[in-house]
């Protein structure tokens, strides 16, 4: 027993706990851990069950390596955006190259190339520990056991999986919905696989599996093994197993909505010389509503440097068809009709492929995620871009890159060396924490919650200082916009910018009880949008600058953008609808359908109350998912 107490003992024991104790972290920073004892619990279960089946530490070394180069960036997104490595952050890891790298790093590539020699010694010193020292050897019977225990309770939470558990008494409403809810969803999945499988015999299998488990009983409730995914993905370093598996599943999902697409092509070209430099900017808000912007009239003057600019149109009518960023997104950026955006896919590729095949090098410049339930969507067609980078390295609700971390990836893009260029810019604009989304010296209009550490959203009490927040990133919003014109305008280029939200967001407004989106209200339908150009755009293109200031109140929504922005570029192709461009004299109306109880016509609906939910005057059409 002494021998375990030896100084190099002690050393690989205590690296061992480090590596372990990081789910943790939040602690040191004054932040709670969800399921704590859950979590230590399922940790611990896990070493025991490596140890007892390697036996030696030597052995299951090896497989803690890629743990070991992954601690750094896990303490690193922990200070510095309160949360640890996720499938997104795998992908920018994984998919960045090489010279991306670089440039990103900068002077600070000698610090990382110190960082990856300190870990490697690290992990090679207790390799050798581990080889020179036997008293780590489990090779006590007592292991056996433990296997034993560990396989039998695997055997039952895969029966229980299966088969189900029976409920305890004390269980709640709430959590046998979610549990409905899972099995739905996991009944739906497997149901696709086997259908998409054809497989025959699999077929059969299922069948008889299937009625088999009807004859099966469920399992007593005091059999229920306390495992769930969610904690034990928290887990380290074992959780980061699951979370390589969730990122190559994403990958997989992602290659086959691309795969709907993979042979379309828009047969577009340019009409006009393919030598004159030109560049586009297409900037993809988060959020924000038309009503907050002083643009539009709002009282408080939260676009003070845009509403300088004379070359800019702000559309006063233009409307969202969904209030969730991976449905609109694709919409905007897609001919995807609006009537089709809750369904998964598209056969048709973006304007980033049309831009392409003009003669356009393609920039996707995302200060969003790229892997997730709500992002793969947006990430199958920022995929088709020349270049694609995604620079969010914190997330949505909680501390993140500030939008202006595009603003260089940007000038670089500007600087290439091709005559034409479309540049993508999708912000995290106004999302929620509002307080995030800007830094303090925005913080105009208080109270508000910059600085408060997780915000009681749902406490009407700070009603105003959620509000005061997002007026201060709306006015981030237009420093940040402002920025990018100004470097537009520094360049001796025809240059041109689209902006649009991709929804708004419903702030307790009035006697309303609601915030954020997803309410069907007109708060989060009705969107900002504007173009700005420069003197030489207007001098090259004169009668689409004369369309554009027509249409300023034209009813417009997101589907009318793909049809406009081809044309600002004076892009052709074989089955183009100019009827739908807002710089063309063939402009039209069009009915504009909201999902709200249904595919509502906004324009034959009434607003019910202070919330202005979206009601059809008639019946809404049904939705096809």
């Amino acid at each position: 027993m002494p021998a375990l107490f030896r100084p190099a003992s002690l050393y690989l024991l205590t690296s061992y706990l480090l590596i372990s104790s990081l789910p943790f972290f939040p602690l040191l920073q004054g932040q709670p851990v969800e399921k704590p004892f859950h979590l230590l619990a399922l940790g611990l279960v896990t070493w025991l069950g490596f140890w007892a089946l390697l036996q030696r530490p030597r052995w299951f070394h090896y497989l803690l390596l890629p743990a070991f180069f992954a601690v750094p960036v896990e303490v690193y997104l922990r200070l510095y955006f309160g949360q640890g490595i996720s499938t997104h952050h795998l992908g920018i890891m994984l998919e960045t190259s090489p010279k991306e790298a670089m440039e990103f790093l900068g002077n600070k590539v000698w610090l990382l190339l110190l960082l990856v020699i300190g870990v490697t010694t690290w992990w090679w010193s207790l390799l050798r520990v581990a080889k020179a020292h036997s008293h780590w050897h489990w090779t006590h019977r007592s292991r056996w056991l433990v296997l034993l225990v560990i396989a039998l309770s695997l055997l039952c939470w895969a029966y229980g999986e299966e088969i189900g558990v029976t409920p305890a008494p004390a269980s709640s409403s709430v959590s046998a919905v979610s549990a409905v809810d899972n099995d739905t969803e996991a009944s739906a999945s497997a149901a696709a696989s086997a259908s998409s499988s054809g497989n025959a015999s699999a077929d059969i299998l299922t069948q008889w599996w299937s009625s088999l488990k009807k004859h099966l009983p469920a399992l007593p409730s005091w059999a229920r093994i306390p495992y769930d995914e969610e904690t034990y993905i928290r887990t380290w370093p074992f959780g980061l197993v699951l979370r390589a598996n969730d990122f190559w599943i994403e990958r997989d999902y992602l290659a086959k909505l691309s795969e709907k697409s993979r042979a379309f092509r828009f047969q577009a070209h340019l009409d006009g010389n393919p030598e004159t430099p030109q560049t586009i900017i297409m900037v993809i808000g988060e959020s924000s509503r038309f009503d907050r912007w002083s643009l539009n009239g709002y009282e408080r003057d939260t676009n003070p440097l845009l509403k300088q600019e004379s070359n800019l149109v702000s559309f006063s009518d233009v409307v969202t068809a969904v209030s969730a960023t991976r449905l609109s997104v694709p919409i905007i950026v897609s001919r995807k009709p609006a009537a089709q955006s809750l369904k998964a896919g598209f056969s048709e590729k973006s304007f980033l492929t049309a831009f392409k095949e003009a003669g356009f090098k393609t920039y996707w410049l995302s200060n969003q995620m790229s892997f997730g339930q709500f992002d793969t969507p947006t990430s199958v067609f920022a995929k088709e871009a020349d270049v694609t980078q995604f620079l969010n390295l914190g997330g949505f609700t909680n501390s993140s890159n500030l939008d202006q971390v595009l603003l260089e990836p940007m000038a670089n893009a500007m600087r290439d060396a091709s005559p034409k260029k479309l540049i993508v810019l999708h912000t995290l604009g106004n999302h929620w924490n509002y307080s995030h989304r800007h830094p303090q010296s925005f913080d105009k209009w208080k109270p508000s919650l910059f600085g408060v550490v997780n915000p009681a959203y749902t406490d009407l009490k700070n009603k105003q200082a959620l509000n005061n927040s997002y007026d201060n990133s709306i006015l981030y919003t237009d420093w940040m916009l402002s920025e990018v014109i100004q470097k537009l305008k520094a360049s001796s280029q025809i240059t041109s910018l689209f902006y649009i939200s991709d929804h708004g967001q419903t702030l307790y407004d009035g006697t309303c009880n609601l915030a954020f989106h997803g309410h069907n209200t007109q708060y989060e339908f009705h969107i900002p949008a504007f173009m700005w150009y420069s003197d030489a755009y207007q001098e090259h293109f004169p009668d689409k600058i004369v369309q554009l200031r027509l249409h300023q109140k034209a009813r417009l929504s997101t589907e009318n953008v793909f049809h406009s922005l081809l044309d600002m570029a004076n892009i052709r192709y074989p089955d183009e609808k100019l009827e739908w461009s807002i710089l063309s004299k063939q402009l039209k109306t069009h009915t504009r359908y909201v999902d709200s109880y249904g595919w509502t016509n906004y324009d034959n609906a009434t607003l019910k109350g202070d919330c202005r939910e979206v009601m059809d005057k008639k019946t809404p059409l049904v939705q096809e998912k």
